[in-house]
């Protein structure tokens, strides 16, 4: 007796499909057929081709974000945490490139026609940023602020570490230094400022 067709079966062999034909040759019958089933039924799951799309790059990116999650999550101070959710999300992405470059360029493609998933993507990832500066604001350890503002910007800061769009500078040997060196100064800028008394005048 065949296993019951599921949206996560039909996304796997997505995957597949979009690595053999890419993101615009792909289509939902070549999906339905190497699952030996009609197109009907994974319309069943997803509403259109870019439904399934969407879903496929969805779940690609939480294969990023959510172990980035788990840093937010943890105990320690904000300052380790950021450190280690910047490093992390650097080497997840430049482990993707360099370890499947066929399957990331396509994922790269992907993203560039789901603008709405890739947004809320991002969105998600300047949320963690967020908090983990909320946190260090709290602690007093980073300075006062706007916590969703610096998280974005932070984001933005280290963009050639983690933006597809700069894959093609990820072969340098000196990246990690060079992230090493962006998060000092980040952290840096981020520092409360510990203000030093000034002696008392002598009376007049």
């Amino acid at each position: 007796m065949a296993e019951p067709l599921t949206a996560a079966t039909i996304l796997d062999t997505a995957e597949d499909v979009l690595r053999r034909f890419g993101p615009v040759k792909a289509s939902v019958v070549d999906v339905a057929r190497a699952l030996d089933i009609s197109h009907g039924s994974v319309y069943r799951h997803f509403a259109s081709k870019a439904a399934l799309r969407d879903a496929v790059t969805q779940r690609w990116l939480a294969r990023v974000s959510e172990p980035l999650e788990a840093i937010v999550m943890r105990k320690g101070k904000a300052s380790r945490k950021l450190h280690d959710w910047l490093v992390l999300l650097a080497t997840t992405k430049q482990g993707m490139a360099t370890g499947d470059p066929e399957l990331f360029e396509t994922f790269h493609e992907l993203t560039l026609q789901s603008r709405e998933v890739v947004a809320a993507h991002v969105d998600h990832l300047s949320d963690q940023l967020g908090r983990i500066v909320a946190q260090g604001m709290e602690d007093g350890d980073f300075a006062p602020g706007d916590p969703s503002a610096v998280g974005r910007a932070v984001l933005n800061a280290t963009a050639k570490f983690h933006h597809p769009a700069h894959a093609g500078e990820w072969g340098d040997p000196g990246l990690a230094e060079q992230l090493q060196a962006v998060y000092r100064l980040i952290l840096n800028g981020l520092a409360a400022r510990r203000s030093t008394p000034s002696r008392a005048r002598p009376p007049a």
